[in-house]
């Protein structure tokens, strides 16, 4: 007796339809995932307003933040790098 009986062949058949079935119904279509809508509270809801691009707050805290790095690095540290090396080592 060679190779597999007729309901055994009859089964591997139905058993690869099946996962085929099964790995076709895996795959997400366009909608999906259907997700329930985000409900924010009052302090996460500004943000979400605030943090949107092309706001003019949001320019003004970029602008605000580029001009505090600049004064931070180009002035404010290399002031107290001279101040610390004309106080302690000369």
């Amino acid at each position: 007796m060679s190779g597999l009986m007729e309901d055994e062949k009859l089964r591997v058949q139905q058993l690869r339809a099946l996962r085929r079935r099964w790995l076709r119904d895996q795959e997400l279509s366009p909608r999906e995932p259907v997700l329930p809508p985000r409900r924010l509270g009052p302090v996460a809801a500004f943000w979400e307003r605030f943090l949107q691009p092309g706001r003019p707050w949001r320019q003004q805290v970029h602008k605000f933040y580029q001009t505090g790095s600049f004064v931070m690095l180009r002035v404010l540290l290399p002031a107290w790098a001279v101040t610390y090396f004309l106080k302690y080592h000369i």
